[in-house]
């Protein structure tokens, strides 16, 4: 197969940054996918619907101006869930189109010192989301400073998670950037309610990836990359079609002085090759067949969002992701995968 072409797919994870920065992250997206799930961990954190409304303008003004007949690009916004979030806020949010609340556990990742500590204390606003259909999206992790980094997911599935979904079976929950063979599990024995998305660096690497040779700062991401049998659970979960995962980048951008530093920062900046990504993984794994479904169904059709019409092509030419890629105020930053060959390129 030298060219394939699948309708228009959605990224339903991902971080655009703001201020400048929205030059770069926006276009490189809008370049492949028709809509991108944005996460709200700003500074301050976009906590209800007139900031995500604003947030969303600040978007709109960074999008490349779409062909002729061509749709525009479409951020779909979230909001952060605080100590503070109230009910009335999200039924603010669903009148407003937001399509979604971010739970993160306080220290997470990225900006996340604003977030809840304390799931439970959370209930009669999962309790809400349920009533208006705000789907629950969640960093699957724990942040115990006495337990293992790579027992994180583990745990929160099996101290948090479980009981969270049998107390509200009506809540949609996505667990974001899935990392774990107790993940996939979790998901395939769970109700229709429940799905995941998987990123292209979880299903490419695993921990030596990240510590074998000398430590490689651009391949650090949280939720960190776990062992070899980890990474065979998620390739197993896109073999075998199940509409419960989806297509998830989770790019997060850094300079590469944030990144290359004592404490670098945790993000891979994935967005400038991730449909190629995509396409690599799937035919390494010989199902190219099913990109199109993890790539522009399955997400669709669990929002209830109506499936992308216009179509991508890609087609089989080598090419490298660049070194780096220069931000606006001048600082480079360096891709997820950079300087290595991909054998699809979009068209």
């Amino acid at each position: 197969m030298n060219e394939l072409t699948i309708l228009k797919p959605d990224d339903w994870h991902l971080h655009f940054r703001d201020g400048d920065l929205l030059q770069e992250t926006v276009p490189a997206t809008a370049r492949c996918f028709a809509r991108a799930i944005v996460m709200p961990n700003l500074v301050p954190p976009v906590t209800n619907a007139e900031m995500a409304l604003n947030y969303k303008k600040r978007i709109l003004a960074a999008s490349p101006t779409p062909a002729a007949e061509t749709e525009p690009f479409s951020p779909l916004m979230t909001i952060y869930l605080t100590n503070t979030t109230s009910v009335e806020d999200i039924k603010s949010a669903k009148q407003a189109g937001i399509t979604a609340a971010k739970f993160y556990p306080a220290g997470a990742t990225t900006n996340s010192d604003a977030a809840v500590s304390q799931i439970d204390s959370l209930y009669p606003i999962f309790e809400a989301m349920a009533k208006h259909s705000l789907p629950l999206l969640i960093h699957g992790e724990v942040t115990d400073n006495d337990i293992d980094i790579f027992d994180r997911e583990a745990i929160f599935i099996d101290r948090n998670l479980t009981k969270l979904a049998r107390n509200f079976p009506e809540l949609k929950i996505v667990l974001e950037h899935i990392t774990t063979r107790e993940a996939v599990d979790f998901i395939n024995e769970s109700s229709s309610n429940i799905a995941a998305t998987i990123t292209p660096q979880h299903l490419l690497f695993n921990r030596n990836d990240l510590l074998v040779g000398g430590i490689k700062p651009h391949n650090f991401c949280l939720p960190i990359l776990k062992r070899d049998i980890h990474q065979q659970a998620l390739r197993k979960a896109v073999i075998s079609g199940s509409k419960k995962f989806f297509l998830g980048t989770d790019s997060a951008p850094h300079a590469k002085h944030r990144k290359e530093s004592a404490c670098g920062c945790a993000g891979c900046y994935s967005a400038w090759s991730a449909i190629e990504l995509y396409a690599e993984i799937f035919e390494e794994l010989s199902i190219l067949s099913k990109l199109e479904a993890f790539a522009s169904t399955h997400g669709a059709d669990f929002y209830q969002l109506p499936r992308n019409t216009e179509t991508i092509t890609l087609i089989k030419k080598d090419w490298s992701v660049p070194e780096e890629i220069a931000l606006p105020d001048g600082n480079p930053i360096v891709p997820f995968y950079a300087g290595q060959s991909l054998s699809w390129q979009l068209k």
